[in-house]
């Protein structure tokens, strides 16, 4: 797990060392432990490492192999790194390190853009060629770590932050108004390739772009599950309790490859069900001395600030080591600040706060944790889900937007100045097309890819990197192994949308799991403070909206964003989150980055 970043050129002059080691340097907390910079003629490398396989310096990065004429920067973790390592071996290879970087460098020489097909694990990666002058960009299935691109007539860079592409100059910061449109519509998400601002793009995941010396650029998508009944026929005719028990396997399969570090590996703690399965799992798997984290806020609003007599339930089940981490309202404003500066794009959700405060504490304790993320996306989790079931095909996008949508196409030109409003409804048609692709059986199937490849991707994976490697802590999903994934995809409707959502999951979990924990109400990570505005966090937003860098920027229709500062807890999106704290996040976002 560290930060990359890298400049190709293509016209005709060197690379730009110094930018790439100001992205490197902006990245110094995905990575405190290393940081090393190379280029050759028209391409540079930078990365900032931190030490979880082969703590030596061999494993240090950029990493080069000049018998085979390659450089690459990888960010991530191959967890089958030592099965790929005896394969190439086997054919010849020789090692000069431990880590799963020189196994990444050399199944590429290997398999060249076919070694991902190989890869078990979360990744991005940029591989360089001497002879050929070509560059090889490379991004994990479910988009796990991130990559952003900037590109123009003369060069190419790429990074694993946004703020990285920044520090390197010269980037088109004007807002995206298809961006600020979906950011708006589709609960504050940017899918596909766009952010927030005009000049930066993202891979996208599945994706290896490869770049020739003179700009052309390639994309292969390597994968796609589809979400039908026959993409996994030897599961055909499974009972509802083969499925719990196909389901067990592949999520134990799934925590035991995640346990592969040369450090500790501890689990973020919530006390719901997900989190509290890859405890269980570990346990059954003879970990002993586990150490699990929970953290919790001051109530507001009438709500509770947190859950720990769930995780306290589950830690005294397992007998983890385990630690509470309860915060004082005193911590909130400048962790909340703290986070917002963290993030790569603006992330509205709450979890933000609390994810940023609880890897602040953890990264005292240990580097490594596994983490509950992408269970109710995978499995049918959320609200939205059952209103689904039994709709027909065609009706998917209007239930789905019914459900799911902050608001409508219709709505928004009262809340965006005319200058940023589009006449097209650019989020539905999104959500129209892709729901429309072949590959899914029924409506919720077709929302469930949806979800899994977008919101997914882009809320919870993206909230959950970016707030961990902020203290250079090291994040591990288990229920985005891409082959639990598939088995999912693959999974009937009904079984997971019973129980409430889940049901397939819940009632694998009863084998490991006391009933207090599967049929608890539905938790999160709250934060009161955020989902009810007031005292100096209303002050904080108000100053955002009403400052002059927001009045100069005119994003948002004065009139309304007066009438939410004057009722700043009446008004919600259709899920129930604070619609000021949206535009808020968005302009504290932008100020933080300097644009």
């Amino acid at each position: 797990m560290c930060g990359l970043s890298g400049e190709l050129r293509f016209d005709g002059r060197p690379a730009d060392v110094a930018a790439v080691a100001r992205m490197n340097d902006v990245m110094h907390d995905r990575g405190p432990d290393g940081a090393g910079l190379w280029s050759l003629g028209p391409i540079a490398l930078g990365h900032r490492r931190l030490r979880i396989i082969d703590l030596s310096d061999r494993g240090a990065q950029p990493m080069v192999d000049s018998d085979l004429g390659l450089a690459g920067v990888f960010n991530g973790c191959l967890y089958n790194y030592r099965e790929l390592r005896r394969e190439l071996e086997g054919l010849g290879y020789r090692f000069f390190s431990t880590s799963d970087t020189e196994v990444l460098v050399k199944s590429f020489h290997r398999w060249g853009t076919g070694c991902v097909d190989r890869f078990k694990g979360m990744f991005a990666f940029a591989v360089t060629e001497r002879d050929t002058g070509r560059l090889t960009l490379g991004r994990d299935r479910l988009g796990i770590k991130p990559l952003y691109v900037t590109q123009d007539a003369g060069l190419l860079r790429f990074a694993s932050s946004l703020p990285a592409l920044l520090a390197g100059g010269g980037v088109d910061t004007g807002i995206d108004r298809v961006a600020l449109h979906q950011y708006m519509t589709f609960h504050s998400v940017v899918p596909g390739e766009r952010t927030i601002l005009a000049g930066v793009r993202k891979l996208p995941p599945a994706t290896v772009r490869t770049v020739e010396p003179d700009g052309t650029v390639t994309d292969h998508l390597y994968w796609q599950p589809p979400h039908t009944r026959s993409a996994l026929p030897e599961y055909a005719g499974l009972t509802p309790d083969g499925w719990h028990e196909a389901v067990l396997d592949r999520l134990r399969t799934a925590v035991r490859r995640r346990m592969v570090a040369d450090v500790p590996v501890g689990v973020l703690l919530s006390g719901g069900l997900d989190s509290s399965l890859i405890v269980a799992l570990l346990a059954e798997e003879g970990q002993e001395g586990l150490s699990t984290f929970s953290i919790g806020f001051s109530s507001a609003g009438g709500e509770r600030g947190d859950e720990f007599a769930y995780s306290d339930l589950v830690a005294r089940e397992f007998g983890t080591d385990h630690h509470r981490i309860p915060v004082d309202d005193a911590r909130m404003l400048p962790a909340l600040e703290n986070a917002v500066r963290a993030m790569s794009e603006p992330m509205v959700s709450h979890d933000c706060v609390a994810f940023h405060l609880l890897s602040e504490e953890v990264s005292k304790h240990v580097k490594v944790v596994q983490s509950g993320q992408g269970a109710d996306e995978v499995f049918a989790g959320y609200s939205w889900y059952p209103p689904l079931a039994g709709v027909a095909r065609e009706d998917a996008a209007a239930t789905y937007e019914r459900e799911f949508f902050d608001r409508s196409h219709g709505t928004l030109g009262a809340i965006l100045s005319p200058g940023y409003m589009l006449d097209e409804d650019v989020s539905g048609d999104f959500v129209r097309r892709h729901l429309a692709r072949p590959g899914a059986e029924t409506a919720l199937d077709a929302v469930l890819r949806l979800d899994t490849n977008v919101m997914l991707v882009e809320d919870p994976v993206k909230r959950v990197d970016n707030m961990t490697m902020a203290f250079g802590l090291e994040a591990r999903t288990p229920f985005l192994d891409h082959e639990l994934v598939e088995l999912a995809a693959a999974c009937p409707p009904e079984l997971k949308l019973a129980s409430g959502g889940k049901g397939v999951l819940k009632e694998a979990a009863r084998k490991l799991l006391p009933a207090e924990i599967i049929d608890r109400p539905k938790g999160y990570f709250p934060v009161p403070a955020i989902r009810h505005i007031h005292g100096p966090f209303l002050e904080l937003v108000r100053d955002a909206l009403t400052g002059r860098a927001a009045r100069s920027r005119g994003l948002f229709d004065q009139p309304y964003v007066d009438k939410l500062l004057a009722a700043p807890d009446e008004h919600r999106t259709t899920l129930g989150a604070n619609a000021l704290w949206q535009l808020g996040l968005l302009e504290l976002w932008l100020q933080a980055q300097g644009v």
